[in-house]
């Protein structure tokens, strides 16, 4: 595969505002395998640097996370991976040898980095990514279902760090693009009843689609209606994944006794909670953070799509070329049906 000299990058150079450039293709390492990219997904924390709300002290980046392609080249020291194959990637980047990378809590080691958040990513013909991240990927699954590995390894990542069980009941909060996935997640991990919040009827639906029992978009009635669903008891785990602190606020108004909050949702830097703390230790609650993919759960995100495990219907209707991607981003405000959107680069 003959690799040119320059390619062509949405630059995101200010806060809602792209450029598409011409820049020169990602140099590599001796581990490094280059990737030329074919779909990537616009996911919510690249809606968030778009906005000015995460990760602004990276501008001018590359953002683009969420992505499938094809090794292009290979640095002189990578022997797992061929050119030509088809990959996905974790996107997670540490030093590889301290005592958080080896407990696969990449982001907490002191040189970690992400692709498309703090390092350039796949929003650009071409990625630089260490070898040891990329995975094979089959030929015969869809690029759109490809490109959908990284947020499905979230949720997968979200269900370990819960610790959800069989027949758990199961509150998610947001309906979006990633409340729709823990609602398919919940329910392939066994969770009964599985009940989805959302002010949008339409985004309520399609979780009733792919497996929510059952659905709400009235706030004043959501503690009554989960009540009622849980014999009076408050569901064993709420997971918050919009990122509004008045949701983590009713998070803890819906648990039971015992039962578990999980942090999904990014909210602004400066954002503070009030947990309840006396009940938190009287009832022996407990909160667990999650937010990101990282090792073994990238490897069984994929094992899960390439099987069928997850509807990818709701995420692969919206399609932009990557020189579109201003109004890709511009349009979605006007587009809140479109679960996903995604860029189509070569």
């Amino acid at each position: 595969m003959i690799v040119p000299e320059n390619m062509k990058a949405a630059v995101l150079v200010a806060p809602g505002k792209f450029e598409f450039r011409d820049v020169p293709v990602p140099k590599l390492g001796y581990d490094d395998v280059l990737v030329r990219v074919t779909q990537v997904g616009i996911c919510g924390t690249d809606i968030h640097m778009f906005h000015g709300r995460y990760a602004a002290d990276a501008l001018p980046i590359i953002p683009g996370h969420e992505f499938c392609g094809v090794v292009a080249a290979v640095g002189e020291g990578v022997k797992n991976v061929k050119i030509g194959t088809r990959v996905v990637s974790d996107i997670n980047i540490g030093c590889g040898a301290c005592y958080w990378c080896r407990r696969n809590e990449v982001l907490n080691c002191s040189e970690v980095t992400q692709i498309g958040i703090g390092r350039d990513g796949a929003f650009a013909e071409f990625v630089a990514v260490p070898s040891r991240l990329v995975i094979p990927a089959p030929d015969d699954v869809p690029v759109e279902t490809l490109a959908l590995t990284e947020p499905v390894g979230c949720v997968i990542r979200a269900a370990k760090k819960s610790q959800v069980g069989i027949g758990d009941s199961v509150v998610v909060l947001g309906a979006g693009p990633i409340g729709n996935l823990h609602v398919q997640m919940m329910r392939l991990v066994g969770a009964a009843p599985i009940i989805v919040f959302d002010l949008s009827e339409a985004r309520c639906q399609a979780a009733l689609a792919v497996g929510a029992d059952i659905a709400v978009t009235d706030p004043a009635g959501l503690k009554d209606v989960v009540m009622r669903a849980t014999d009076a008891i408050g569901a064993d785990l709420v997971i918050e994944s919009v990122g509004l602190v008045k949701l983590y606020e009713t998070a803890f108004d819906l648990i039971r006794k015992g039962g578990h909050v999980a942090f999904f949702g990014i909210t602004g830097p400066q954002d503070k909670l009030d947990v309840p703390i006396l009940q938190t230790v009287l009832q022996e609650n407990s909160l667990k953070g999650s937010v990101a993919a990282m090792g073994e759960d990238m490897h069984q995100a994929l094992r899960l799509l390439v099987h069928g495990r997850f509807d990818v219907t709701p995420f692969t209707g919206a399609v932009y070329p990557l020189s579109d991607i201003q109004q890709a981003f511009d349009s979605l405000p006007s587009r809140p049906n479109d679960l996903k959107t995604q860029l189509r680069v070569s």
